[in-house]
């Protein structure tokens, strides 16, 4: 029997009694065993989330229900989750039971969500593929030779194969919106200071962004109405009302004017994928919107200026990966020293040292100016960019990647052809804006393509509209791969 993977529906048949959350979360616990291949998750806690279940299931009796209350969801293993290992996908952290919750983690408890364990990720976030693991990669449900993409590839397969309703991710240059594109989901980045990142362990803190890989926009409404809010634990968390989201997806989109940047649809997107972003424009004018061209001329730079960005924070985060706290420690040193360099050179991955490397490089003295200050000046010029658009559109539309998931190893041994896979994801991050992406069609490999939806700061409910408008016409979401019904 196929299961059912609408969160509102889940929701619905709880509340009705139709099914118990324990039933629920053992239908699910059944399937991430069965499909271990993927490689998915990296903890799963079955008495835990039975436990919780059995809670959930008492506050249904009770009266006591919320949207939420008895889902069982997949967490990506970089939310400090109290009692359970959080390995941020490293060597260096395998060993840690992180001991509080993340925010996001506390409030999904509090809303009597059921956790079923931790999902597969690139070591601390770094990666567009998930293959930078300590714990293996990740397949893609729709093609197990393929990458699910990354840095939350864990989470997007998880959903994908329907080893979760649902799943938390983190966003620091894509890795939200560019796995959810490869297979074939939704994935939500909330604006920069919407959702806490309290217990979310930094990769880049300027850039990092918790968020959410559902099977619809509808679906991903739900989950940010718990998810977002201030935080006073999170310096950068930004005191506003939250709206009701799911109140506004019905919102007619007759009229709204959709953006094209030029700089979108030029050298280097794949041939299916433009023709797949060109039928959903289509689909949004048959709906009533108005289509107009936008410049965005410092995009184009956004990927250089990212990767002195994100690595110069990365290298000042990493710092506190020692061996003396907690984590990894070298087994065998001579002193104080000799422990710091063969702990970090024996807990981190490769793709993790480059980063540091290239970060501290960038900061240190005689280059901070050169570069670090440089790249700072461009990512201005980059939120200029959207800003200007802004003034003639509502929401910008365009190509989520500029191709479908590609095979595992293909770019593992050129950084540069990896990291061009967020070249349409990056600039949000810099201006620190909203994103969506939804599936939009298959290219001839029969791999998802993603169309992304970009929307002003703290304007997820209109992206999230538009995204939802779409796929009332459209049925690409619920296409589910082959051998996971």
């Amino acid at each position: 029997m196929s299961l059912e993977r609408s969160i509102v529906k889940l929701s619905a048949a709880l509340r009705a009694k139709e099914v118990s959350s324990v039933e629920l979360t053992r239908r699910y616990l059944e399937r991430i065993e069965r499909h271990g291949e993927l490689n998915a998750f990296i903890n799963v806690d079955r008495e835990r989330a039975l436990a919780q279940a059995r809670s959930a299931d008492e506050r249904i009796a009770s009266g006591k229900v919320g949207p939420l209350t008895g889902i069982p969801l997949a967490h990506k293993d970089i939310f400090c989750t109290d009692g359970m290992l959080t390995t941020c996908g490293s060597k260096i952290l395998a060993n840690f039971v992180a001991p509080y919750d993340a925010t996001v983690i506390e409030r999904f408890n509090a809303a009597g969500a059921v956790i079923l364990g931790k999902t597969n990720m690139d070591e601390f976030a770094m990666g567009s593929s998930t293959e930078n693991s300590y714990f293996g990669p990740v397949r893609n449900p729709w093609d197990r030779d393929a990458v699910p993409g990354g840095s939350s590839g864990g989470s997007a397969a998880a959903v994908a194969a329907g080893l979760a309703p649902a799943a938390t991710g983190t966003d620091t240059g894509g890795s939200i919106r560019q796995p959810a594109a490869f297979c074939g989901i939704t994935g939500l980045k909330p604006s920069y200071g919407r959702v806490s990142r309290y217990g979310m362990i930094a990769f880049a803190s300027s850039l990092d962004q918790g968020g959410i890989l559902t099977p619809s926009a509808e679906d991903a409404a739900v989950l940010l109405n718990v998810m977002a809010g201030f935080d006073p634990r999170d310096s950068t968390s930004v005191d506003r009302p939250v709206p009701d989201y799911s109140a506004q997806l019905d919102h007619g989109i007759k009229g709204v004017t959709i953006g094209l940047p030029r700089e979108f649809f030029g050298e280097g997107l794949g041939a299916e994928v433009g023709l797949a972003v060109e039928a959903a424009i289509d689909e949004y004018k048959n709906l009533g919107c108005e289509v107009v061209d936008i410049n965005m001329p410092n995009c184009s730079l956004a990927v250089p200026c990212y990767y002195v960005l994100a690595p110069a924070e990365a290298s000042s985060n990493l710092a506190r990966y020692d061996g003396v706290r907690y984590g990894y420690r070298a087994p065998e040193y001579t002193d104080l020293t000799d422990m710091y360099k063969k702990t970090r050179s024996q807990g981190f991955g490769t793709e993790v040292k480059r980063r540091i490397l290239i970060g501290t490089y960038a900061l240190s003295a005689g280059y901070y100016d050169a570069y670090y200050l440089q790249a700072l000046k461009l990512r201005r010029l980059i939120a200029e960019d959207f800003r200007r658009a802004f003034e003639s559109c509502d929401v910008i539309v365009g190509p989520t990647t500029p191709t479908t998931a590609f095979a595992l190893g293909a770019k593992v041994d050129d950084p540069v052809a990896m990291y061009l896979n967020d070249i349409y994801t990056i600039p949000v991050n810099l201006a620190g804006l909203p994103g969506v992406s939804v599936p939009a069609g298959f290219d001839s490999a029969g791999h998802p393509i993603g169309l992304q939806i970009i929307g002003q700061y703290f304007d997820e409910g209109r992206i999230l509209n538009v995204a939802h408008c779409y796929q009332q016409a459209t049925d690409w979401h619920k296409r589910i791969p082959n051998g996971f019904e």
